[in-house]
């Protein structure tokens, strides 16, 4: 078996809901979990692009819809969790992949003394807020549904590393994920069966200029290697795992540069 070869499970009646999936690792996300049988639940502020993913994990046999979000806004948030509901009736994962550095989005080139304070909030309420709405949004159907379930937040080495100036907001929010958020609802969830895990990549090929950030392994991954990743934890065999922060970056976190 290959890395870049994906794994297999079972996820057959069980509904996922997955953000940022209109691209990269939420949109490789949503369409294995429907190649595996899951309700995917697919959420952006990229209304076109979800629908596309939607429509075509719908042509290969799966069961899918669109419901679009800025996470940022509660009210939004909320009408993810009862499109859900509505079509699914359950909630059995939660994926949070949505994010990503504000420097980059939005165009930053100063250093980080004279960061525009717009580019500070964008990072906060996109990469922690949003994650944190839409656990507080799930999380009391997964309770009521007793079926237990996952929670997943992506991290990144950054977390763990810190950055410079230029991503200090990046590995402020991440880090905030990674400890703060999934250790604090692994004890909340662990009572009604609710896991509760963070995976943290470093450089990943869902952008061409990943390629050239070294790692202790000389290599970027292939973004399949992180949603294998993603679904193992999610899958039975992983129901001894909660409260933990998975690095999946080939030593970066541990590299001084």
């Amino acid at each position: 078996m290959s890395y870049t070869d994906p794994i297999h499970f079972d996820f057959t009646g069980r509904t996922a809901v997955i953000t940022g999936a209109a691209s990269g690792i939420g949109k490789l996300s949503a369409e294995r979990f429907g190649e595996m049988g899951a309700n995917v639940v697919l959420t952006d502020i990229n209304a076109e692009g979800i629908e596309a993913v939607a429509a075509e994990i719908r042509a290969k046999g799966g069961k899918a819809i669109a419901a679009p979000a800025d996470l940022r806004e509660y009210a939004q948030v909320e009408s993810v969790r009862n499109a859900a509901m509505e079509t699914f009736g359950r909630i059995d994962f939660l994926i949070n992949c949505a994010g990503g550095s504000s420097g980059r989005i939005n165009h930053v080139t100063e250093p980080f003394r004279s960061w525009p304070i717009e580019a500070l909030d964008w990072s906060l309420e996109v990469n922690l807020r949003g994650p944190m709405y839409m656990t507080r949004a799930c999380i009391g159907d997964m309770i009521d549904g007793g079926n237990g379930g996952v929670i997943l937040y992506l991290g990144s080495a950054v977390g763990s590393r810190g950055g410079d100036g230029g991503s200090a907001d990046y590995a402020t929010t991440k880090a905030g994920l990674m400890f703060g958020m999934t250790k604090s609802m692994a004890q909340y969830g662990a009572p009604y069966n609710i896991r509760c895990n963070a995976v943290s990549p470093g450089p990943v090929l869902t952008r061409e200029n990943m390629a050239n950030t070294p790692t202790l392994l000389g290599r970027a991954a292939e973004p399949i290697e992180i949603v294998n990743l993603i679904t193992y934890l999610c899958s039975d065999q992983a129901s001894f795992i909660t409260g933990s922060n998975y690095a999946i970056d080939a030593g970066r976190a541990c590299q001084h540069r």
